[in-house]
C-alpha cells in the first residue's frame, strides 16, 4: 500500500488517497468537488475490469452504501498494467473522468 501523501500532487482536483497494486488492485480518492470514488479489479470467468465507483458529495457515514453512487465506469485490464502504480493511477484517472452517471428510478 503506497498513500499519496508521500508524494507530490499533480492535479489538485484529482487525488489517490491509497492504492494497492497487483492481482487484487484497489483504492481510493476524491475527485476535488466533494465526491469521492473507490476502485479494484474485478476477475470474472468472462471479463477482467477495472470497476470504479463514484459517490456523492458529503457522505452519511464511513462506508458507502448503494444509493450514495452517482456514477460508475468500467475500463479492460487489456492495457492496464496492474502491477504497475503509475499505469494503474493513469487508468483510474481515465475511468473517473469517463465514468456515466447511474440511473435512478423515481420514486
Amino acid at each position: 500500500m503506497t498513500l499519496a501523501a508521500d508524494r507530490p500532487a499533480v492535479d489538485q482536483r484529482f487525488r489517490i488517497e491509497d492504492i494497492s497494486t497487483g492481482l487484487f488492485a484497489s483504492g481510493f480518492g476524491a475527485v476535488g468537488d466533494g465526491r469521492s470514488f473507490s476502485f479494484h479489479v474485478e476477475f470474472q470467468v468472462d471479463r477482467h475490469a477495472l470497476v470504479i465507483e463514484v459517490y456523492r458529495p458529503r457522505l452519511a457515514g464511513p462506508v458507502p452504501q448503494a444509493e450514495d453512487v452517482v456514477a460508475t465506469s468500467t475500463r479492460s485490464l487489456a492495457n492496464i498494467d496492474v502491477d504497475d502504480e503509475r499505469s494503474l493511477a493513469a487508468a483510474v484517472r481515465d475511468a473517473v473522468a469517463d465514468a456515466h452517471p447511474v440511473p435512478r428510478s423515481n420514486r
